[in-house]
């Protein structure tokens, strides 16, 4: 299962991007925008690192501590889903010429 490394390093590399980018703009929009985003790739890396401990252990703790990891990664990526539409819609309707 060499997929979930590659997702869990690609995602961390994301969410430290993103929260740099944060430090890069003044505009208050796009650093809730980038903040919402690198919500997703939080959530994201604590889906596949829960899935990732299971798989790789196989033992009781390690499915109780990797659905406590799927649940919050789950919770963190809705959150972010959510939060990147509304930034969206509202970039969109504060800027309807670009």
């Amino acid at each position: 299962m060499v997929i979930f490394p590659i997702v869990i390093v690609i995602s961390a590399v994301m969410y430290i991007y993103y929260k740099v980018s944060i430090l890069k703009t003044k505009d208050g929009l796009t650093q809730s925008y980038f903040n919402a985003k690198s919500r997703i790739c939080l959530g994201l890396f604590l889906f596949a690192f829960g899935i990732n401990q299971y798989v790789f252990y196989q033992t009781r703790i390690s499915l109780f501590i990797g659905i406590l990891f799927v649940f919050l990664g789950a919770m963190q990526l809705v959150r972010g889903f959510k939060e990147t539409k509304h930034y969206r819609n509202e970039w969109k309707r504060l800027n309807p010429a670009d």
